[in-house]
């Protein structure tokens, strides 16, 4: 069988108990993604950074496609906003020679409290996509890394 698009186990992860996402329902159109490991989320003041929260997954796709990572709408409500609003995951991500394609989401905590986050809460959702290209793309550079490396 011809892997099309899927969850995989980040090397290092995988004696770690990390579960595949799931849709909770027929229809929805994102997996629900669960922290990896305990974290807490200081609340935010300037100059704080986000904080990475690991997943122990990593996702591969077509070459046409590309995968979200998106906010729970339950989120905000708790404080809890991703710092990148969205996040865009290209499919030559998958098993970077940096990260092995381990994506994480990145989180500040607007609350009044510090925000503790248990290994198992999902935290998160990733949607699969189809991009388009342009008549006169001719993008022909290759990924040297993980995290942030796209333009490096």
């Amino acid at each position: 069988m011809d892997k099309l698009r899927g969850f995989e186990i980040a090397k290092g992860w995988e004696d770690k108990g990390i579960n595949l996402p799931v849709r909770k329902t027929k229809n929805a159109a994102a997996y629900d993604i669960e922290a990896a490991e305990d974290i807490v989320i200081p609340v935010y003041k300037p100059g704080v950074k986000p904080t990475l929260i690991p997943t122990g997954l990593k996702a591969y796709c077509q070459d046409d496609e590309w995968y979200m990572l998106a906010n729970r709408s339950s989120g905000p409500k708790k404080g809890f906003i991703m710092a990148n609003s969205i996040g865009i995951i290209d499919a030559d991500y998958y098993e970077n020679e940096s990260n092995d394609g381990h994506f994480m989401f990145q989180y500040f905590n607007f609350g009044e409290n510090e925000l503790s986050i248990k290994k198992g809460d999902v935290i998160g959702q990733v949607i699969f996509m189809k991009y388009l290209t342009v008549d006169n793309d001719c993008a022909t550079g290759e990924r040297k890394g993980g995290f942030g490396s796209t333009d490096k």
